[in-house]
Parts: structure tokens; C-alpha cells; sequence
């Protein structure tokens, strides 16, 4: 169990500023697994959910396949994940968006109720904290495309009811509420009329506006119009992958930071790496032609067996732990120190991820190398879970005050 002081969860809560003795000492030299032991460790984007719906398993017990687990979960220090509640594209384009998001929030109180001894569920700052003081993993619920909306402010409700606390606006294509960074079709040119009514709809009733996967026009008009700090709950720097408008570029991180909001570092290769996008956009190009020059049906299983034959022959190239500490160097320098997180992306960027960074038990071996770049405990303790957490009081306050 973590070593909170009662004074640091108040401060954790009420965003109290004070001297404390690990503050006093930080030239006391701990190791990556000593600080994950020490700080609460938020990580705002993990797949668990539609990686469960696909091919169950146990997560209360190791697994072997995925990059979340209880087993390692604990191992690592992650004392918050968010589970996403991903909604693909597809699904809503065929219907049933609200049904399938209702379907995999049961699949984690389901979770819970399994192993009640390892996993509770999170809502709120305080049962966050109530959480750590247990021992047990806490589970809280992020909605990952707002197609389960539906343009009704009643569904909005019955989400928050539900315990999802942000959304995504869209995902890979643009939705009723926001235009998508990787859909050529920009209907909205931003949001949607009733993307700006929802915007201010999830600030009065307390949910965090998620700002990953929209155009940049959408993420202006976000910027513009909540009345609350935002969130990228699982985004990269742009600087390192030029041309790749899924990440965010200088401008948007530093009206990010006047927003008073903060970017959840996703670290799967492809985002954080140039030559590793290159990589993938080689062996996508390399699949595309040779099912077109094969007059193979894209969508057949005899595609996707010719897609699997020709990654193996084609081994993407791996970013490492370098690549990661770039990126929250780079977020640091534009941003601040009060803008960076973490929102990996595990369980939902497949066998992509950076060297040293696998799965949840792999934070200590991120934390070691911020140490190694000149971090303070009192720098890496925001970066873990405090800037998340201040965000999240923000919001919450904000809609207290409009009740």
C-alpha cells in the first residue's frame, strides 16, 4: 500500500500548498519503483474494456495477453486507470453506440464485483483517494467517442449516473458532435452546434472535456467555449512527428496550458516517433497494394491473413524510453511542468509499444528515467497523477458551483 500521509490526501484534494518533509528532502535519492510506491500514479487511457469484449479474461488474476492486469497493475504503482469505454466508428455508423457503451461499463462493475478485494470503482477525486487509502486498484471511466450520446443531454446524464468523468469528443471519424483528426471530411469545420451545447452541458455536470482525436478547429472551439480546464487524456507532441494532426502541435499545448488543462501522454510508437510512423505507413502501403494488386476484398479474411503475413515480414520499428522522456521534456518547455500526464494507450495501440514500456508494470522503469533527466520527486509526482488530479477538482468544482 502507497505511504499517503493524511496530510498529502487533503492536499491531493483541496489543492493545499505546503513545505512537506519528502518536499523538504528531495535530495534523497529513491528509485523509479520507490517513488511509484510513494505517488499516486493516474493513467487516463487504458483499453481494458473493448479488449475484455473481444476476448474475455480474468484481469483480477495475470494474464497473458494484454498490458493490464491486477498482478501488474500493483506491480507498477497504478493506482487509477481509466478504463475506456471505446466506441469504434463502425458501430456507430451501423447503430447501437449507446447500447455497446452501456455493455462494456457493465463489463467493469462486473470486474469489481468479482474481486471486490482488488478493484473499486472511481467517480470522484475523493473516492480516488479512498481508494489509495484501501490498497486496491481503483477503476474509473472514460468514454472514448461521444457517439453514445446521440445528441440528447439526457443520455449525457445517464453516463455521468454511470460513472463515465470525461469524454472524448469523436474518434477516427468525425460524429454528431465534433469533426475527427483523422476524417478527411470536416463537416463541422470544429464542433457541431450541438458539440458547443455539450461542452458546456459536461462542464455543469462535472465531466472533463477530452480534447484527443478532434480536428484542430474542434479543439479551438473547445478551448473557446468550456468554461473548465480540458484534458488530453491520450495525446503525443506533434514537434516529434511532423504532419500528424492526431498529436498536438506547440500552439495548441501552450493554449492547452492558459486553459489550465493538461496532456496525457500517449506513448504508443507510432505517436511519439517519426521513424516508427514511417515504419507502419511503409507496411500499410506495402498491404495496400498488394491486396489491390491481388483484387483481394480489403475487408476479407483473406486480407487481414495477407496484412499478418506481411507485418511479420516487416517488424515495425519500436520507439524506446528516450522517445517518451522527448516528449515530456518537449510539453515541459511549452507548456509547463503542470501540463504533462500520463495516458498510454495500453490494450489499445496493440504490439506498438516503446521499449521498456510494455505494460502497467513498466511505470517504475518511465519514473527512473525522468530521474535520470533532472526531475524533482515534487516535478514527477505531478506528472504521475497530481495534474490529472487537479484538473479533475477543477472540474468538479466548477459544476458544485453551478448545481
Amino acid at each position: 500500500m502507497k505511504k499517503f500521509s493524511i496530510i498529502s490526501i487533503v492536499c491531493l484534494l483541496t489543492a493545499c500548498v505546503q513545505v512537506t518533509p519528502d518536499q523538504a528532502a528531495d535530495d534523497v535519492v529513491l528509485t523509479g519503483a520507490e517513488i511509484a510506491d510513494k505517488y499516486l500514479i493516474v493513467d487516463t487511457h487504458i483499453d481494458v474494456p473493448f479488449r475484455l469484449h473481444r476476448k474475455p479474461a480474468d484481469v483480477g488474476s495475470a494474464t497473458e495477453s494484454g498490458e493490464f492486469d491486477y498482478p501488474r497493475a500493483k506491480q507498477g504503482g497504478l493506482n487509477v486507470p481509466f478504463m475506456s469505454i471505446y466506441i469504434p466508428a463502425s458501430v456507430d455508423a451501423a447503430g447501437g453506440a449507446t447500447e455497446l457503451a452501456d455493455k462494456l461499463i457493465d463489463d467493469v462493475e462486473n470486474i469489481v464485483a468479482e474481486h471486490p478485494d482488488k478493484f473499486s470503482l472511481v467517480a470522484s477525486t475523493s473516492d480516488a483517494m479512498t481508494t489509495i487509502a484501501s490498497g486496491k486498484v481503483g477503476l474509473a471511466l472514460g468514454m472514448e467517442n461521444g457517439a453514445p450520446i446521440a445528441g440528447d443531454l439526457t443520455l449525457l446524464r445517464h453516463f455521468h449516473d454511470r460513472g463515465i468523468r470525461y469524454i472524448t469528443l469523436t474518434h477516427s471519424k468525425s460524429n454528431h458532435i465534433s469533426d475527427s483528426s483523422y476524417d478527411v471530411e470536416r463537416q463541422w469545420a470544429g464542433l457541431s452546434d450541438f458539440g458547443e451545447i455539450l461542452v458546456l452541458a459536461m462542464n455543469g455536470i462535472g465531466m472533463m472535456v477530452d480534447v484527443s482525436h478532434v480536428s484542430d478547429d474542434a479543439f479551438y472551439d473547445v478551448i473557446r467555449i468550456s468554461q473548465a480546464p480540458v484534458i488530453a487524456s491520450h495525446s503525443s507532441a506533434r514537434h516529434f512527428v511532423p504532419g500528424f494532426e492526431r498529436n498536438m502541435d506547440d500552439d495548441m499545448l501552450r493554449a492547452l496550458a492558459s486553459n489550465g488543462g493538461v496532456m496525457q501522454l500517449n506513448i504508443g510508437s507510432t505517436f511519439i516517433s517519426a521513424a516508427s510512423r514511417q515504419s507502419s505507413d511503409d507496411r500499410t502501403a506495402i498491404v495496400k497494394a498488394y491486396v489491390a494488386g491481388n483484387n483481394i476484398d480489403p475487408t476479407s479474411d483473406e486480407a487481414r491473413a495477407a496484412a499478418m503475413k506481411i507485418y511479420k515480414e516487416n517488424p515495425l520499428t519500436f520507439a524506446t524510453m528516450t522517445d517518451v522522456l522527448d516528449h515530456v521534456d518537449h510539453v515541459v518547455k511549452i507548456a509547463g511542468i503542470d501540463h504533462i500526464g500520463i495516458g498510454s494507450d495500453f490494450d489499445g495501440v496493440g504490439d506498438s509499444l516503446p521499449i521498456g514500456f510494455k505494460d502497467v508494470s513498466d511505470y517504475p522503469n518511465f519514473i527512473d528515467g525522468l530521474i535520470q533527466r533532472g526531475y524533482s520527486q515534487a516535478d514527477i509526482e505531478k506528472i504521475l497523477g497530481a495534474n490529472l488530479m487537479r484538473v479533475w477538482r477543477a472540474v468538479e468544482a466548477y459544476a458544485g458551483q453551478n448545481l
